[in-house]
């Protein structure tokens, strides 16, 4: 578990900017948002930052695994 910590870790920064350039977008696209762009980009911020800890320690592991893709579909077949 030490070594998924430290992975997600690492990749936690690049997630969290992904997410944040998504809803930075997103909420600059729409123009009803826009206007209170100012007050809701904190949101944004707040909000990729609390979602981006799951989807890297969910990344983690694979991250390890040198053919997850493969082993998963074996699973699935194997589970049918």
């Amino acid at each position: 578990m030490r070594t998924r910590f430290w992975i997600a870790a690492m990749i936690f920064p690049m997630v969290n900017a992904v997410l944040f350039g998504a809803g930075v977008i997103a909420l600059l696209s729409i123009p009803s948002l826009a206007v209170q762009a100012s007050t809701l980009i904190w949101m944004v911020v707040a909000a990729s930052f609390v979602i981006a800890a799951p989807i890297s320690w969910v990344m983690a592991p694979r991250l390890r695994l040198r053919y997850w893709r493969r082993r998963e579909a074996d699973d699935r077949l194997r589970a049918a």
